[in-house]
């Protein structure tokens, strides 16, 4: 990717070193590495899964317990501003003729664990978006995660992360994410997993969108990252996830899609550019 000479969002909000939590325990048993690889996905509402909810509150920036911020994780964390930067300057002209104003969220580094309108959460839950603070949360931890456990490298592989994330708050701001989870309410565990499905793999489609746009305007993407793209993509599938983790594969209990699905969704949102393109609400199958 041609980040270097990108703009810097200014919408960083970096909570590093800020004392929350533990590190995940290595070596900490089969359940747990299962427990970690299962919520080790992309995206989505994390309010269904409070973990240590009673942990103490620390401001942000006042060290909490004094760890210090890796300094290596430093030009990630530029990198994360860029194309951050670069959502911003590519959803407000998609959704303005919807008659829609694009906010912009505000992206939180932390590490270990962190406090968010959606509860306590800690690093194994994966980046995550909140649609009550319109935040988007990661660990950039996670990049490494990524890269050594999942086999995708590349930085348009880490880009599609933060794309995918703020695909789900293009979601909250057009009212889809507050109709799904009305719906939820209404039906069956089967069916509220596959409105999650659905739900994620819009998101991996918006996140194609954002890349589409960042390659036709302003040329950001290399030769690779588009496989980069969907490497990332292929890795945090749910039946990639549940086979490393269980060695076996559990269709009915998907709730982000299959590798395939969600590669194919975001193949589509970078083919076509457009939110039309993107409704997997009313896709046939």
């Amino acid at each position: 990717m041609r980040w270097q000479g990108g703009r810097r969002s200014s919408n960083i909000e970096d909570r590093r070193g800020g004392g929350f939590g533990r590190p995940l325990a290595v070596g900490g048993g089969a359940a747990s590495l299962v427990v970690a690889l299962l919520v080790m996905l992309l995206g989505g509402d994390p309010s269904d899964v409070q973990v240590g909810s009673r942990a103490p509150y620390s401001q942000p920036g006042t060290g909490g317990s004094g760890q210090a911020v890796d300094p290596q994780q430093e030009q990630m964390k530029d990198f994360v501003s860029v194309v951050l930067a670069d959502t911003e300057d590519t959803w407000p002209g998609l959704l303005e003729p919807l008659g829609v104003r694009y906010v912009q969220p505000r992206l939180v580094l932390f590490t270990d664990a962190v406090r968010s309108a959606c509860g306590f959460q800690q690093s194994a839950v994966g980046p995550f978006y909140c649609p009550g603070d319109q935040k988007v949360y990661l660990d950039l931890g996670f990049f490494d995660e990524l890269e050594r456990r999942f086999g995708a490298p590349g930085d348009f592989g880490r880009a599609y992360v933060v794309a995918h994330e703020v695909g789900h708050h293009v979601q909250n701001l057009l009212g889809i994410s507050r109709k799904v989870r009305s719906l939820r309410g209404r039906v069956s565990e089967a069916q509220a997993n596959q409105l999650s499905v659905l739900t994620e793999l819009q998101a991996d489609c918006f996140a194609g969108i954002w890349a589409h746009h960042a390659q036709q305007e302003r040329g950001l993407l290399e030769k690779g990252d588009v496989e980069d793209g969907l490497g990332a993509a292929s890795a945090v599938g749910d039946d990639t996830l549940q086979k490393r983790a269980r060695g076996y594969v559990v269709p009915e209990s998907f709730t982000h899609g299959s590798s395939a699905q969600r590669m194919a969704w975001f193949k589509r949102g970078l083919d076509q550019g457009t939110l039309e393109a993107c409704d997997t609400f009313n896709a046939r199958r």
